[in-house]
């Protein structure tokens, strides 16, 4: 499972976006999509509406990274091939004409321009098709891996497969993670000043974002012990008591964290331009959204708010 016309726009990988001919319609086409699935692109330079969408099947064809191909046939060029293409159904009396191929038959088509973000939605569709190869199962493994400490494994798995799929990012999220686990915040943070920004906002990488910012922090991080005497000492010292969430957050305590933020933002929620609610949002952040630290975090901070 594993291993270690119009021209193509420049952010294309190779082979991704080609011109096709009536000599490289099987190849190109039928076979191919034995493995992949090809969107052929029917249009004409007189074509005004394919001006228009050619460009936006290009963008989404490269954003799904390699999970689907895209061939684009100048029917002026390939009549025959049209007529032949024609004659066994496919309805190319009428361009732009985009027919998606899978397995050498026919799995999707639609005619005319769309809007962009059905654009996207039918390319996705379509390289859907094909399943992920098992990425999903593999990036579950490297879960596993991780949480059970064997984070070198972990890395190795996250890193074969973006070397697969390089934008997914629940892998890109994981190895970031993994890095920290290292200890390499430095790798941590180059890593995530690379993201695509295909994915860059996704919530993996968000996630690993805010547990880089956190780990940031923790090198940081005052005695525990000193700073709960100095809330004890003066339950109105926000500093200290902002600054004992963070080591408690360091020593793994993480209830205990959200707990001093959330007592904090009761007794004063604008301290510090609100630094005890970005706070919580990037602890929030760094977990799961089903962990019960986060819900009952989440509802306590609503309470307040909506008070």
């Amino acid at each position: 499972m594993l291993e270690f016309g119009q021209t193509p726009p420049q952010s294309a990988p190779a082979g991704l976006i080609k011109d096709g001919t009536e000599a490289t319609f099987m190849p190109d086409v039928i076979d191919a999509s034995q493995e992949v699935p090809v969107i052929v692109d029917f249009w004409a330079p007189w074509c005004g509406p394919c001006k228009t969408l050619g460009p936006a099947l290009e963008a989404a064809v490269t954003a799904a990274g390699g999970k689907v191909t895209m061939v684009k046939i100048d029917v002026d060029q390939n009549q025959r091939l049209a007529q032949m293409l024609a004659q066994q159904g496919l309805p190319l009396q009428s361009i732009p004409t985009v027919v998606a191929f899978y397995k050498g038959q026919v799995a999707d088509m639609f005619q005319g321009a769309l809007p962009q973000s059905e654009v996207k939605a039918f390319v996705d569709r379509v390289a859907a098709l094909a399943g992920d190869g098992g990425l999903a199962e593999a990036v579950e493994a490297a879960e596993g891996m991780l949480s059970e400490g064997a984070v070198v494994d972990a890395a190795q798995t996250f890193a074969a497969i973006l070397g697969e799929d390089p934008l997914n990012a629940a892998a890109f999220g994981g190895l970031v993670r993994s890095h920290l686990a290292l200890g390499e915040t430095d790798k941590a943070e180059a890593l995530l000043a690379s993201a695509a920004p295909e994915i860059a906002k996704a919530p993996e990488v968000e996630a690993a974002r805010a547990q880089l910012e956190l780990a940031r922090q923790a090198a940081n991080a005052g005695p525990v012990a000193e700073l709960r005497a100095a809330v004890e000492a003066d339950a109105n010292d926000h500093q200290a008591r902002f600054d004992l969430a963070q080591a408690l957050h360091a020593n793994g305590e993480v209830e205990e964290a959200v707990a001093e933020l959330l007592e904090l933002f009761r007794r004063d929620r604008e301290w510090n331009d609100g630094a005890a609610k970005a706070q919580l949002f990037t602890i929030f952040d760094a977990l799961k959204p089903t962990d019960p630290v986060v819900l009952n975090g989440r509802r306590k901070l609503s309470s307040m708010i909506f008070a």
